[in-house]
């Protein structure tokens, strides 16, 4: 399905219905919205992990501006700002009210752009494995790669964080996916997860080449806004968003609203790594916090 959003048709996916019946009444489930990692990539990747949590929420995934099976949009507005007002343009048009906003990685940048412009809109914020500012920890990740993908996969790290910043090329780029993202998680993902997506390359070079927004954004002056209650999940051993990343995060945000949960010899996605002790903190924050 697609929906048009601040001048781009945006696709979207549902899982579960929004009212299920309840005895006498159609009880109402929250709206759980799912912002994928990336960017350049879409939701797909997500199901069916997530579709552990469709009994107690209503799931929308939705693919950004510029990444899945959404449109471009100009390029200049491949930006934090933009993908963060979108979030809310698409919840005001679909009529989404106090929605459960989850980012991933990358979705959790947007998310966090949304909840700082946006910080009356939702009810709660989950971030995974994501960060708050581009450019910090660099030499952690660069030793981490290394401890799990050996002097190669060291030096492309260390081209990519402390030379030049990013893919200035193709070739870069899918040296990168051959040999460094098979190392983002422990346990090796389905192939034909990989597969299924739609992989969008542009946007990915756009907001990671030299100088751009990956390497210079910083929210942590806004994060004092967030108003909701916020998890966050990180794993011990991610070497693209270290654990010091999510740790950062929580330490800027008003203490009160924090549940910041850490998992041990999980890297950069702990649901696949960890995905029974992941989704059962995940719920127990959705149905009790």
């Amino acid at each position: 399905m697609q929906v048009l959003v601040n001048g781009v048709r945006l696709f979207f996916d549902v899982e579960g219905a929004k009212l299920v019946p309840d005895g006498p009444v159609m009880r109402e489930k929250p709206t759980l919205l799912l912002l994928h990692g990336g960017p350049g990539f879409d939701h797909s990747i997500y199901k069916p992990a997530y579709s552990a949590l469709a009994d107690i929420v209503q799931i929308i995934y939705l693919d950004h501006r510029g990444n899945g099976r959404s449109e471009d949009g100009p390029r200049e507005s491949w930006n934090l700002p933009q993908w963060g007002d979108d979030v809310r343009a698409f919840c005001d048009i679909l009529g989404i009210a106090s929605p459960i906003v989850l980012g991933v990685s990358f979705g959790g940048m947007v998310a966090l752009a949304y909840a700082t412009r946006h910080p009356a809109h939702p009810c709660k914020l989950v971030l995974i494995s994501t960060e708050a500012a581009g450019g910090t920890h660099l030499d952690r990740r660069v030793a981490l790669f290394e401890r799990f993908g050996g002097p190669e996969v060291g030096a492309l790290a260390r081209r990519r964080f402390l030379e030049v910043q990013g893919h200035p090329d193709q070739a870069s780029l899918e040296a990168w996916r051959r040999l460094a993202m098979p190392l983002y998680t422990r346990i090796p993902r389905d192939p034909d997860a990989a597969r299924r997506a739609v992989s969008r390359s542009e946007v990915l070079h756009w907001f990671t080449r030299p100088g751009g927004e990956a390497h210079t954004f910083d929210m942590f002056g806004d994060l004092h806004r967030i108003q909701c209650p916020t998890l966050i999940l990180g794993g011990e051993d991610d070497p693209i968003h270290p654990i010091e990343t999510q740790a950062d995060i929580a330490a800027a945000l008003p203490s009160h609203l924090v549940q910041f949960e850490r998992f041990p010899n999980c890297r950069h996605a702990v649901v696949p790594d960890a995905p029974e002790r992941a989704i059962a903190v995940i719920r127990n924050f959705i149905e009790h916090r």
